[in-house]
């Protein structure tokens, strides 16, 4: 992917899990950050997940759910639900959240303006995913343009192929790692439920604190790193070798992004010519929540 767009000021990209979701109304501490530091000026853009409440819609329709190598299996109608549950329900969920908020927020998919195109992704045995897709090219326009009008936009994972005839299912860490790079992101922030990444998996001590990109491609690739931990790995790597300054994968905590960028409470990962508080760069950055 080729990066076509670039600005003096380049955004935070947040990566929000499915299962961090709240119901209307519910109370989000991560939320209530995010929409605190753009109130303060600070360009974010956020790509959310949805997988439970997709999980959730298959059961009901007793439309069978098949996974392989942690991706799922996406035919048609897999598909039909997928778009709905993340373009419709919870894109929209979390843009009622952020404008409740005080946030401009503004919810599209990753097919808007072609943001994603994908390709069709297989397994790792080369295995038939149906349309679930790899990303080829990430075009910022769009989500420039909203940050530029002071806009938050809330971007739904999901791609569309090359000759626009049908949508992609895309890893949502995925999704987001391809935006960051092509918006050369001061920081891409992975919420997960570690702190950071364990050197031994069977040790909660051994939290690892930096990684340079070639250390975490190192890491990724071996027995060490835990099977659940790879996809979040690929993506903070992706982003970074894309064009992001730095990827940060922590947990959720009442001060989440304080806590990551300014705390350096994450396993931080950053190309070879990062140095220091790379997300320390924002005038948000010495606000609490």
């Amino acid at each position: 992917m080729q990066h076509k767009y670039a600005t003096p000021r380049t955004p935070l990209v947040v990566k929000y899990g499915g299962n961090a979701l709240p119901d209307d109304g519910a109370p989000d501490p991560l939320l209530a950050e995010i929409v605190h530091r753009h109130a303060h000026g600070e360009p974010i853009v956020v790509v959310h997940g949805g997988g439970p409440e997709i999980d959730r819609r298959l059961a009901q329709l007793a439309i069978p759910t098949r996974r392989i190598d942690g991706l799922r299996v996406t035919d048609a109608d897999t598909l039909q639900v997928t778009e709905a549950a993340l373009c419709a329900t919870i894109n929209k969920r979390l843009v009622r959240a952020c404008c409740a908020l005080g946030a401009r927020a503004v919810g599209i998919s990753g097919q808007d303006a072609r943001t994603l195109v994908a390709q069709r992704a297989f397994g790792a045995r080369g295995e038939d995913l149906g349309l679930v897709g790899d990303v080829v090219h990430a075009d910022p326009t769009l989500v420039q343009a909203l940050l530029d009008a002071g806009f938050l936009p809330i971007v739904a994972p999901l791609a569309v192929s090359d000759d626009a005839a049908h949508a992609f299912n895309v890893n949502a860490d995925l999704a987001a790692a391809a935006l960051a790079g092509a918006l050369r992101a001061r920081a891409f922030v992975i919420v997960t439920n570690v702190p950071r990444v364990l050197a031994d998996r069977r040790d909660p001590a051994s939290g690892i604190a930096h990684l340079t990109l070639e250390d975490a491609r190192t890491f990724a690739a071996s027995s060490a790193c835990a099977e659940g931990m790879r996809p979040k790995m690929r993506a903070a790597i992706d982003a970074v070798a894309l064009g992001a300054h730095a990827t940060y994968i922590c947990a959720a905590t009442p001060t989440t992004l304080h806590d990551a960028l300014i705390r350096n409470e994450a396993t931080i990962i950053s190309a070879p010519s990062s140095t220091g508080n790379i997300a320390a760069t924002s005038p948000s950055d010495t606000l609490r929540v």
